[in-house]
């Protein structure tokens, strides 16, 4: 029998399953349902409370007392694993990805007040983020500190159990049959949970990632390899290849980049049902969801399940988008 890693308690778990009436109206159908891990409440709330459970409570276990992650300079995990490291007497060590604002605002605003320790760099291949954050454990050692490595987004097989237990909670909730999840999918991870998560139910629920950044071409093998060992930490075999579905024609130009069906789409989702989505993430994860649907993708009797993953501090940084009302 495979050992259940231990889990952190971070957020304010369940999180609501909200029905999205009047969406789902303006859409023709099918019904739309809302998963709210915006409303999680660490550090203004967000998917990674989930991941962190366990990561954290992994890196207390190996006696760690800084943590060091990476991500760009709107990182939704950035400012988590601050707030998280802040609520456990770990010292944060950030690796952000650009150059230094010369005023922060977002979440890089709340890594500051967090007191996370910021480092800018640009990063351009995989190569060099693994080079660098092993610099900043490097200089956490120099500054006294026993690190803990957490890779960006927190996407890896332990992270992802955080989302394997979203999709059991997502299903003890529903009123409904879910037909299909709709989720943003960056580094991958939340995404690589729900499908793994889905192992094993009688009906499970299709999942689609909606990318923010890369193509499906290289999305999609990285997913797989993280369901596949999501699942053997689970004890469990890995589902076909083709429950992995990747969605990537509402990247745009590129990582938070801000598209107009993004912004139409937040703009939506605010004026039908009262709820901010972000530029990054999940504004694009709905465009795609808009026109998956008016596309005839999902039949009008089924249900969608949209996950919220958080991200509302990043609409500051957007605003010249929506100032023209």
């Amino acid at each position: 029998m495979v050992e259940h890693p231990r889990r952190l308690e971070l957020g304010f778990l369940p999180t609501p399953l909200q029905e999205a009436s009047r969406l789902t109206r303006v859409l023709g159908g099918p019904r739309i349902l809302l998963k709210r891990d915006d409303q999680t409440g660490l550090a203004t709330g967000g998917n990674k409370a989930r991941k962190l459970g366990y990561l954290l409570a992994d890196a207390l276990g190996e006696k760690a007392t800084a943590v060091v992650t990476m991500g760009d300079l709107q990182s939704n995990h950035c400012r988590m694993t601050a707030a998280a490291c802040r609520m456990l007497g770990l010292e944060p060590y950030l690796l952000l990805n650009g150059t230094r604002p010369a005023i922060p605002e977002g979440n890089l605003l709340l890594d500051a007040i967090f007191g996370a320790k910021l480092h800018f760099v640009a990063i351009d291949d995989a190569t060099a983020v693994d080079r660098e954050l092993a610099a900043l454990a490097d200089r956490a050692r120099a500054d006294g500190h026993c690190p803990y490595v957490i890779p960006m987004g927190g996407s890896n097989a332990l992270g992802a159990l955080g989302y394997v237990d979203a999709l059991r909670e997502l299903l003890r909730q529903s009123a409904h049959q879910v037909d299909h999840v709709l989720v943003a999918s960056g580094s991958g991870g939340t995404q690589a949970g729900l499908i793994a998560g889905a192992i094993g139910q009688s009906r499970p629920p299709l999942i689609h990632g909606v990318s923010v950044s890369r193509t499906r071409a290289k999305l999609e093998p990285r997913v797989s390899q993280l369901v596949a060992e999501t699942a053997a930490r689970m004890g469990a075999v890995p589902p076909p290849a083709d429950r992995v579905l990747v969605h990537d024609e509402y990247v745009g130009p590129g990582y938070a980049i801000m598209t107009e069906a993004c912004r139409d789409a937040i703009r939506l989702v605010a004026r039908t049902e009262g709820i901010l989505l972000d530029p990054v993430y999940t504004g694009k994860a709905m465009a795609g969801l808009i026109d998956l649907t008016r596309a005839g993708r999902f039949d009008r009797d089924e249900t969608i399940v949209f996950w919220h993953t958080g991200g509302v501090p990043a609409l500051q940084v957007y605003r010249e988008w929506f100032v023209d009302g």
